[in-house]
């Protein structure tokens, strides 16, 4: 059977090398080699192996050194430690601290390739499975960062823990959330998503977890809630900070529980969702200031992922725009090849704080705009510079519209709580919770 997925092999032995490399090659593996700890670190910064194969000693740093730097950097990435007879103690003793498995020498071809394909069907499940490389396909990167993120992904993916996805507003984690569920053994399940910056506070608790006949005015039928919806699937909770805190109360519930109760409901119901929050905010942060439970936050933050800014992967700027003007040409009905080169050169160069969003903004306009079969650098630097490349999305818009409303009011009131609440037709509580919110103080607005 012919297998796939690349191997980085590291031996200081040049013709046990070369053997190795044969046998894995004969298999189908793509194979890298490295004849030390240290070549074999600059292989992975370049590109990521789906396992690394080294010997256990080494001249300079040894294989065992090798493993605990790459289980820091590149904590799925599974290792073999290929040992003389004398450091099988060693060997024992080095799984137990995380080391996948070892191969004692002199050892055979079958030996070889089955403890391989071992720790492949772990590190990249999808990797051994020609064609079932679907899950990720939304992410377009050939980031050695974003590779070792969807590594980890894929084996977080298998459970059903919670994940916490932490990132830059436009970094792309709704993406990251769709892939998590389509490698999830819930893949055929929904997958709903809600961002809770976007709902208006006094609908998200009836959007969330539904609503029983007659519950409150204007109920006139019983509502699922998204909650409900995501049975058996997975429940996408972006902007998680924003959350009320009444709501993280129920929420909780629902992770600790598996159950949730409708507003107006007189008992509970079971349900089975697992559950992927993201958000850019400083979450510990809120805790300290008491507008974030830490109990639920603990519950959320089983695993969390970091996805990195695009100022940190620029390698994938080239990609990403080519891969946006293919889409939107298609759209538009333009025949428009690519970028100039240095048009493409000034992409690379901007830092892009609005992230993936902002760069596909401004390449939609400058695919708008077109008239060529090229996009000049002059459309590129037109789309950045008049703005058109960071417009807000709506729950930004919405949110922003909600301060400047709230700043308003504590103007017109001077800083009176009381004042600004009637006038907005809110209580105190959830007033002060909305002026916490956007890190207003009443107190400074009185002598306005």
């Amino acid at each position: 059977m012919m297998r796939t997925g690349r191997v980085l092999l590291v031996d200081d032995d040049a013709d046990l090398l070369r053997l190795l490399s044969l046998r894995l090659e004969a298999a189908g593996y793509l194979v890298d080699k490295a004849t030390s700890a240290e070549a074999a670190l600059s292989a992975l910064a370049v590109r990521r192996a789906d396992v690394l194969l080294t010997d256990w000693r080494l001249p300079g740093m040894d294989g065992m050194a090798l493993f605990e730097l790459v289980k820091k950097s590149y904590p799925a990435l599974p290792v073999i430690m290929l040992t003389a007879h004398g450091t099988i103690p060693d060997a024992v003793e080095a799984v137990s601290r995380g080391v996948f498995g070892y191969l004692v020498k002199p050892f055979d071809s079958t030996a070889l390739l089955s403890k391989v394909e071992q720790a492949l069907s772990l590190s990249s499940p999808a990797v051994s499975q020609a064609g079932q490389e679907y899950w990720r396909a939304e992410v377009v990167s050939c980031s050695p960062l974003m590779e070792e993120l969807l590594a980890e992904a894929r084996l977080i993916a298998a459970t059903d823990a919670s994940v916490l996805i932490r990132g830059e507003s436009g970094s792309g984690k709704e993406i990251l959330a769709r892939a998590l569920h389509r490698a999830s053994p819930r893949a055929a399940g929904p997958f709903v998503a809600v961002n809770c910056g976007a709902i208006p506070d006094n609908l998200l608790e009836s959007e969330l977890f539904g609503h029983e006949k007659g519950a409150f005015t204007g109920a006139a039928t019983r509502h699922d809630g998204l909650i409900a919806q995501a049975e058996g699937g997975t429940l996408f909770l972006d902007e998680i900070g924003d959350m009320p805190l009444a709501l993280q109360v129920k929420l909780l519930r629902v992770l600790q529980e598996r159950e949730l109760r409708p507003v107006g409901a007189s008992k509970s119901r079971a349900v089975d969702v697992r559950v992927i929050s993201a958000t850019h905010r400083d979450l510990e942060a809120l805790i300290s200031d008491g507008l974030f439970r830490e109990d639920l936050f603990y519950r959320l933050n089983v695993v969390a992922l970091h996805l990195p800014p695009l100022s940190e992967r620029r390698e994938d700027i080239p990609l990403l725009a080519q891969h946006f003007l293919a889409q939107l040409a298609e759209r538009y009905g333009k025949e428009v090849a690519g970028f100039a080169p240095d048009a493409m050169e000034y992409l690379c160069s901007l830092r892009w704080s609005g992230n993936v969003r902002q760069l596909a903004n401004a390449v939609e306009q400058c695919c708008v705009l077109n008239t060529s079969g090229l996009i000049p650098l002059t459309a590129v630097q037109k789309a950045v510079s008049d703005g058109m490349a960071s417009i807000a999305t709506l729950a930004e818009a919405r949110r922003q519209f909600e301060r400047d409303y709230l700043e308003k009011l504590l103007r017109v009131s001077a800083g009176n709580v009381s004042v600004a609440a009637r006038i907005a037709d809110r209580n105190r509580t959830e007033f002060y919770r909305l002026l916490q919110k956007h890190d207003l103080v009443a107190a400074a607005f009185k002598d306005f």
